[in-house]
């Protein structure tokens, strides 16, 4: 099978590129090629730092099992649980397809299957992708929204637990197909318009949490405000009594306009799954080459290192940070996301300080690399000791949050 699909960015109307897909069997390989227009375009940007803006065909340097896409385009994948729903509504058909006395025909979904498969309306960052007749994937076939409105979050949440817990209906994967399908992680969750038509993220909790972590979720991102951290909005909705995290989608303007988005690991040319240990000070040199307010930006990381390792979240990994593009190839740090505190980890950062200290996450740790963050050792304690400042008053805000002594005591030996 061979395909050809038009790359669009944002609003722009015209193609930026083509994504050339083969399969062979097992075998994928895809390569991708900027439209001469795009090329010649007074905005124009390399959407990924891997993807220069060249003439010709190129293809992503895939090493291990990492996506067939280049890293751009692999952002924009499910990972986890959107995988799931696809696979479970992929063998649901097949089933319904026996029922009925056919020979189902429907191949394994490769690796474009499940990249097109992705909602279109809330898929992460701002590419678009248009098949051959010129329809652009994950829309619905009337043009409807299929995001779904905040009133709707009970029967999202239904859904979601009934796929977990493998007893979803055919039903439960049809209303779940595109709202659930566009976002990264295990976790289940799904795409929603919060009251005021804002693109949100609700998270939902799972059948095997032995504590509260869709509130540990919203305590951390409040600390991390509070912290003088540029974090995404979040805040619990209850629904049916089942505490939900709504996270304020920071990839969308008001006014909907979508803002290109890369992961940390695109940034860094890594793939997901590589073995390879990557380190913040790396992330520092990517900042130093494309950043827009390179020195802001550094001090900030530097400032979130400090929250992760004070508040215990060691699934700090190069999915879980991003950049959103400014202007002519200049990328800033989008805001923390994915920030919890996880009191039954080992104390070790996912992604390394620097090579040097490795993967102890210690505030001493950090402190020894402030040089090459660009601050004093005067300038860095500061931080420091105003990000623990906030971290220790964790109780005080989790019970302005509602939360039950109970739910906070599960947290206790993450705020050691």
């Amino acid at each position: 099978m061979t395909r050809a699909i038009a790359v669009h960015v944002g609003g722009f109307d015209a193609a930026i590129g083509t994504l050339r897909y083969d399969r062979d069997g097992r075998r994928e390989h895809a390569a991708f090629t900027y439209t001469e227009d795009w090329l010649a375009h007074a905005e124009r940007f390399a959407v990924d730092p891997g993807l220069p803006l060249v003439s010709g065909i190129q293809f992503p340097a895939r090493r291990g099992e990492g996506s067939v896409f280049h890293g751009a385009i692999a952002d924009t994948e499910p990972d986890g649980w959107g995988r799931r729903l696809i696979l479970r509504d992929h063998a649901k058909r097949r089933q319904q397809a026996r029922a009925a006395g056919e020979t189902p025909s429907l191949q394994q979904p490769g690796e474009l299957d499940f990249l097109l498969a992705v909602d279109d309306e809330s898929r992460v960052g701002s590419l678009r992708f248009r098949d051959e007749d010129g329809i652009f994937q994950g829309t619905s076939a009337d043009g409807a929204r299929r995001t779904p409105p905040l009133l709707e979050l009970g029967q999202l949440l239904a859904a979601s637990r009934a796929v977990e817990l493998s007893e979803e209906t055919a039903a439960d994967l049809e209303y779940l197909r595109g709202r659930g399908t566009s976002l990264g992680g295990l976790r289940p969750k799904c795409s929603i318009r919060d009251d005021d038509g804002h693109l949100a993220i609700a998270k939902f909790p799972s059948a095997a949490d032995e504590r509260a972590v869709t509130k540990g979720e919203v305590l951390a991102l409040e600390l991390a405000r509070r912290a003088g951290i540029d974090a995404a909005p979040a805040r619990i909705v209850m629904s049916d009594g089942v505490p939900v995290t709504l996270v304020r989608r920071f990839d969308r303007t008001a006014d909907a306009r979508r803002l290109p988005y890369v992961s940390a690991s695109t940034m860094l040319g890594a793939e997901r799954g590589d073995p390879t240990e990557h380190t913040y000070t790396e992330i520092v040199d990517a900042i130093r080459v494309h950043g827009h307010q390179v020195q802001a930006d550094v001090e900030e990381l530097f400032r979130r290192i400090a929250f992760s390792i004070a508040i215990n979240n060691v699934d700090d990994h190069l999915q879980n940070h991003g950049f959103l593009h400014v202007a002519h190839d200049q990328w800033r740090l989008s805001p923390a996301f994915d920030i919890n505190p996880f009191p039954e980890r080992v104390r070790e950062l996912k992604t390394w300080i620097s090579e040097d200290t490795g993967p102890e996450a210690s505030q001493d740790a950090l402190l020894s690399t402030s040089a090459y963050f660009g601050l004093s050792h005067k300038r860095a304690k500061e931080i420091i000791d105003g990000v623990v400042t906030i971290v220790v008053t964790w109780w005080a805000v989790g019970t302005q949050l509602g939360m039950t002594e109970t739910e906070l005591a599960a947290y206790s030996q993450a705020f050691e």
